[in-house]
């Protein structure tokens, strides 16, 4: 398996991998995963979501023997060449950075699990996600769909079946056999569910991601209840009644949960993937994860993470409700712009895309916001957290900074990452609190109070 990291700048690869990942490359991702790349995930599900058009990007670009990437981490194979691309801010081989994301965004327990992270496998990442994606799809009721119903009773509802009532009703004894048209709990997509879980059930190493907390059990109760007709022999047959697409217009988180369930029910040490250049793999725009990421810790702070999807949270640059924008954290006073790159160095200003200047300008005056600015992470151990000062503005005032949160490059094990980056985290917090009393203090001068704010 070849090894990279996210924005690597290139790196030259061997000639042995060129003719597979020559397939891949140059590719946008909206093309690469249509239904001819079925086993391909990729998140943010919805490819609209992400306001860096993740669509628009490729996974990684390769001229000649050099192999570029963008924002783009996880794992991506065609036929016998596989690729791992890690965050940037990891360390060497073990990405403690990005299961530590994923730890957080999808609400799971990496220490509950019983395998190891530094196991490189698609399957344990599709282990962490299904919990997530099972409770998000049942949080919109239990799937269901119409099905042809045979009975053969006394309270005729249906279509008789004269063939059926005349082998089994003869003579007659007060029952009708007869069929009916009804929508039913079990189905092909719930039994899909059921055999993923059967699945995970039986996997030494994996029983713990089905009772990481009590919607999940609830969630896995369900499922069971409602699919009687459940049997272990019917895997390949509920697998291959799974094989074409799927949309429904009010059930649509299922498309996902489907997806994951195939993938684990198919996962062979990656041979499902196996077939004629075909790509498979796991991937998560860097961007999207770390704003999701950060908003895990931020709204414990008060801010507002809108949703652009939903179209919940946004602030409008006009007044009557007209010219809707979703920053993409907010308070009244303050507005933080997530940016997954590295924003500090001497010539601070130069490394701060101009449209994303001008943005997060705007949006701190239609919200008269005395705070504003950026937060990026940062491998940078001597500063585990800080504030870096751009300007003042002109016009209304407010002080434009850039947050950095650093993420620890010398720990042990996961373990001590996890402790170092909660610390981190708890810094950052501080440092932002101490703005915002700062920022409401009379009698002082903002600029002055704020020029060197670190720890």
């Amino acid at each position: 398996m070849l090894r990279t990291t996210d924005n690597n700048c290139g790196k030259e690869i061997g000639k042995e991998f060129l003719p597979d990942l020559n397939l891949i490359a140059n590719k946008k991702i909206s093309n690469l995963i249509l239904e001819d790349n079925p086993n391909l995930l990729v998140f943010p599900n919805d490819l609209n979501q992400s306001g860096d058009r993740i669509s628009e990007e490729f996974v990684f670009s390769l001229h000649d023997s050099i192999l570029t990437t963008g924002n783009i981490m996880g794992f991506v194979g065609i036929n016998n060449s596989e690729i791992a691309i890690h965050s940037r801010f990891a360390k060497d081989n073990n990405d403690y950075f990005l299961h530590y994301m994923l730890q957080k965004v999808f609400s799971i327990n990496l220490f509950d699990l019983k395998h190891g992270i530094n196991n490189e496998s698609i399957f344990d990442f599709l282990l962490y996600l299904f919990p997530f994606f099972l409770r998000k799809a049942l949080r919109q009721g239990l799937y269901k769909e119409y099905h042809n119903q045979d009975y053969n009773d006394s309270n005729v509802r249906g279509t008789i079946d004269i063939n059926k009532h005349l082998k089994e009703n003869f003579p007659f004894l007060g029952k009708i056999a007869y069929r009916v048209r009804e929508h039913s709990f079990d189905n092909n997509i719930t039994q899909l569910i059921r055999h993923t879980i059967e699945f995970i059930k039986q996997h030494k190493l994996a029983q713990g991601v089905l009772n990481i907390d009590s919607e999940t059990q609830i969630c896995v109760n369900q499922i069971s209840q409602v699919t009687p007709s459940y049997e272990y022999r019917q895997r390949i047959s509920i697998i291959n009644k799974n094989l074409k697409p799927f949309s429904h217009p009010y059930f649509f988180e299922y498309k996902a949960l489907k997806k994951i369930c195939m993938q684990i029910l198919r996962y062979e040490g990656l041979k499902y993937g196996m077939e004629k250049d075909k790509v498979y793999g796991l991937l998560f725009d860097g961007a999207w994860l770390w704003e999701e990421y950060l908003s895990t810790i931020l709204i414990k702070c008060g801010f507002n993470h809108p949703q652009n999807k939903n179209s919940k949270g946004a602030i409008y640059l006009f007044k009557n409700s007209i010219g809707k924008r979703f920053p993409d954290f907010w308070k009244d006073n303050f507005i933080l712009d997530a940016k997954y790159k590295r924003l500090a160095g001497k010539k601070i200003t130069e490394n701060i895309d101009r449209n994303d200047m001008n943005q997060i300008i705007s949006y701190m005056y239609v919200k008269k916001a005395q705070i504003g600015g950026f937060i990026c992470p940062s491998d940078n151990e001597t500063l585990r957290a800080e504030q870096t000062n751009i300007g003042q503005l002109n016009g209304y005032g407010g002080e434009v900074s850039i947050w950095t949160l650093s993420v620890p490059q010398q720990t042990d094990d996961f373990y001590d990452f996890c402790i170092r980056m909660k610390e981190n985290e708890k810094l950052i917090i501080d440092i932002i609190k101490r703005q915002e009393e700062n920022a409401h203090t009379p009698n002082s001068t903002y600029s002055q109070r704020l020029n060197s704010v670190a720890f």
